[in-house]
């Protein structure tokens, strides 16, 4: 069977499918001089589950609280039978689209991706990232959804005026301390 055929027929992307066979964990499937892959169905394919655990913080000032995001989340875990590959914590701002540890974890494929609240994961557009997450074969599991289903629409305006505020004033900070070198510079000579 083709690898196009095997993930329509296991519900996973066809590039989830490829991922896993160039990462091995296809252990029946072999590739053609002509580049197509193929599959024996003769052979029960067990896939590997592979679960992470996102943790975030906004700001350095509150960088001890992501050791206690992590543990409520490892409790979870526990309690639900379900076992942890990786960890991956982040300071970063939710609204930041360039996390490194989000994107690693992304890279590495998941099948299961673990957060605390649906806002540590991504401030804006967490249904876009769950459901192209969810074509690829990943599924997000959110320990306090209920929670933040009450006042989502707020959260979500407070979120994008804070980070056009702080952008804003990043760059008349960034205006300001250049103005100043500027100005010290040409105090010297």
């Amino acid at each position: 069977m083709k690898l196009s055929q095997w993930a329509k027929k296991n519900g996973v992307c066809y590039l989830t499918a490829l991922n896993w066979f160039h990462a091995g964990q296809i252990p029946n499937a072999r590739q053609l001089n002509t580049g197509t892959i193929l599959i024996d169905e003769t052979i029960k394919v067990e896939i590997k589950e592979r679960t992470c655990v996102y943790a975030r913080v906004s700001n350095q000032s509150r960088k001890k609280e992501i050791q206690y995001q992590i543990n409520r989340i490892v409790e979870f875990a526990n309690a639900q039978g379900i076992s942890i590959d990786k960890i991956y914590k982040e300071v970063a701002s939710g609204m930041n689209d360039n996390r490194l540890q989000l994107w690693k974890m992304i890279d590495s494929n998941p099948t299961t991706i673990i957060v605390e609240n649906k806002d540590r994961l991504t401030r804006f557009g967490f249904n876009y990232l769950e459901k192209i997450l969810k074509k690829q074969g990943c599924k997000i599991v959110v320990m306090n959804r209920d929670y933040e289903d009450e006042k989502d629409l707020l959260q979500d305006f407070i979120s994008i005026i804070t980070s056009f505020c702080c952008r804003l004033y990043g760059l008349r900070r960034g205006h300001n301390k250049a103005k100043k070198l500027k100005k010290e510079l040409n105090d010297k000579n």
